[in-house]
């Protein structure tokens, strides 16, 4: 059993009434691009797909055109699609949509949040701060995204708390390299994290705004640093 067949073995993939069978191979395709088990560049072959995920040839492929379609995967002519690559440009536009989306994203939901969102939040961003002190990459990763898609929900505008899921996932293996290297700047960006929900819990717009802003301009600097030393 290699690492992907680990992988979805390990999440206990089986299909939900709740998904259609295309949504159920594109979530699980895309949570194993972002998660970095499928590899830039690397094959998305539908009949070993359909045999992991214990469905048919058809919705595999559907999933994987919408991937295409939103970037996460490339299909070239006469050739099998593939994990899209993404160029040093690509990360810094991303980072750049970024920059002008999360802030927005992190005031409307100051102003929309729920108690309970909130007490989630807390309770993923503790689990940050154990696996951050840790250095354990992995588990880290999986609360990141958690911590995100609680953003997500309690944003009022759904489209721009896609949007943001998206662009996230589209460079993730490329943005991954600051703070999958360097366990200083893991933490840093945990506190990062930890500051963005202290500041919604004062439902002040405008003070989320600001940590998110300072979050994600201390990802690009880093990044940008990092780049700068390849």
């Amino acid at each position: 059993m290699d690492k992907l067949d680990m992988f979805f073995a390990n999440r206990g993939d089986q299909l939900s009434q709740d998904l259609t069978r295309r949504e159920f191979a594109y979530t699980r395709i895309k949570d194993a691009i972002r998660d970095s088990q499928l590899k830039p560049g690397e094959p998305l072959t539908e009949t070993r797909l359909s045999k992991l995920l214990g469905i048919s040839r058809t919705p595999v492929r559907e999933a994987l055109q919408q991937l295409v379609q939103e970037g996460l995967a490339e299909s070239v002519p006469g050739h099998a699609v593939t994990v899209a690559n993404r160029t040093i440009q690509d990360l810094l536009d991303v980072l750049h949509i970024r920059s002008l989306l999360e802030p927005e994203q992190a005031r409307l939901a100051a102003e929309a949040i729920t108690d309970e969102q909130l007490e989630a939040l807390e309770t993923v961003t503790e689990r940050l701060v154990r696996t951050a002190q840790r250095h354990d990459l992995l588990n880290w990763v999986v609360e990141d995204v958690a911590y995100h898609e609680i953003l997500k929900e309690a944003c009022p505008n759904r489209l721009l708390s896609e949007t943001v899921i998206q662009l996230k996932t589209r460079v993730h293996h490329m943005a991954s390299i600051d703070t999958h290297t360097d366990p200083a700047r893991l933490k840093a960006c945990t506190e990062e994290h930890r500051a963005v929900v202290e500041a919604l819990k004062t439902r002040d717009g405008n003070l989320a705004k600001e940590a998110m802003e300072a979050h994600i301009a201390a990802l690009t600097n880093s990044l940008l640093r990092r780049i700068s030393y390849r």
